[in-house]
């Protein structure tokens, strides 16, 4: 039997700069792209496509089997694919975002998109962008990197993409929700936000994308 291809997990807090991270390191890498935190908005816009009724939890754990999705990282971060139209802007819409709350209450749901996302690992590699993909998505991965930053830096990278976006944002309330969204992330009673034992903890507050892209491209290196 074949080995499974290679995984490098990339968790961590939003605004740690997981996203553009593993998107340039799947390009230096030629592999695949998972950007798992996407997967409930993927998941909510295809059912909603569909005319799914959201109250019938086997018809939208259905839709999150059957998704068909493809991450491909871009100069603007990462396009997304559903059925091969590119649903980029339409999953980062409000209404999207609310739907995707909702669908990922549901635990079958859950289940479906844990399935889905182990799908990913195929030939030649993965890598996996997300908050608990090193500790329950891919706890065998080659290379699991924890990626963090103060949270005044990660508000102040937040506020920086709003502003280029035209759109107008406090920076002390983008810090408290940051604060907040930490705070509940790390509490959760399932999968909570925390660094694989065997993960490689990188603290990007003062290092710039290219550093870090360079230092996980060397430890990957080391091992593969």
């Amino acid at each position: 039997m074949a080995a499974a291809s290679p995984v490098i997990t990339v968790d961590g807090p939003g605004g740690a700069g997981k996203g553009t991270i593993s998107g340039l390191l799947a390009c230096r890498l030629g592999w695949n792209l998972l950007d798992s935190g996407a997967m409930y908005r993927v998941t909510a816009l295809a059912a909603t496509k569909k005319g799914v009724d959201f109250a019938d939890i086997a018809a939208i754990t259905d839709v999150a089997h059957g998704l068909d999705v493809v991450f491909a990282p871009c100069d603007e971060g990462v396009s997304v694919f559903l059925s091969g139209q590119d649903v980029s802007s339409e999953i980062r819409t409000e209404a999207c975002g609310e739907l995707a709350s909702r669908v990922a209450t549901v635990g079958a749901v859950r289940d479906a998109l844990l399935e889905r996302q182990r799908a990913f690992q195929v030939a030649p590699g993965l890598v996996a962008d997300g908050r608990d993909m090193g500790t329950v998505v891919f706890p065998s991965a080659e290379l699991k990197i924890y990626l963090t930053a103060s949270a005044e830096e990660r508000a102040k990278r937040r506020h920086k993409q709003l502003i280029d976006k035209g759109i107008s944002v406090n920076l002390a309330r983008l810090l408290e929700d940051i604060t907040e969204r930490d705070e509940r992330d790390i509490n959760r009673e399932v999968a909570p936000l925390k660094p694989a034992e065997d993960a490689v903890v990188v603290d990007t507050t003062v290092l710039s994308i290219d550093e870090v892209v360079a230092l996980v491209s060397d430890l990957w290196g080391k091992i593969g």
